[in-house]
């Protein structure tokens, strides 16, 4: 029986300790269904099937795309980005600015159209 209650105890520090261990991740916030009116700036950013990417709707070239959002959020207070990407476009395009985001500590917005 004392063995068996050791046993226990151990696996409970075990997942105590991999439960606490959080691997870093992407600030993402996703849509709700129902709209809200917000005080803060949004910047958008599109990727078309072209892979053209816009911000604001002015056309960027990806390379530049740091550089086009540093100064779009340039003094917001809660900078956001809301990422709109066709379905066609392929998936490394849209973590690249995923990327862009984290590593400037915006928060991200993923645009999806309702069903």
């Amino acid at each position: 029986m004392s063995s068996m209650t050791d046993i226990v105890f151990l696996l409970l520090i075990f997942f105590m300790l991999t439960a606490s261990n959080n691997p870093k991740v992407l600030d993402m916030l996703l849509p709700k269904a129902h709209g809200k009116s917000s005080s803060f700036q949004n910047v958008s950013v599109s990727i078309n099937k072209d892979l053209q990417y816009f911000v604001n709707n002015k056309q960027v070239e990806p390379s530049q795309m740091e550089t086009e959002l540093k100064a779009a959020l340039s003094g917001v207070e809660n900078p956001t980005i809301i990422l709109r990407v066709e379905e066609s476009v392929p998936i490394e395009n849209a973590v690249s600015i995923m990327d862009i985001a984290n590593q400037n500590q915006y928060k991200l917005i993923l645009a999806v159209r309702p069903k």
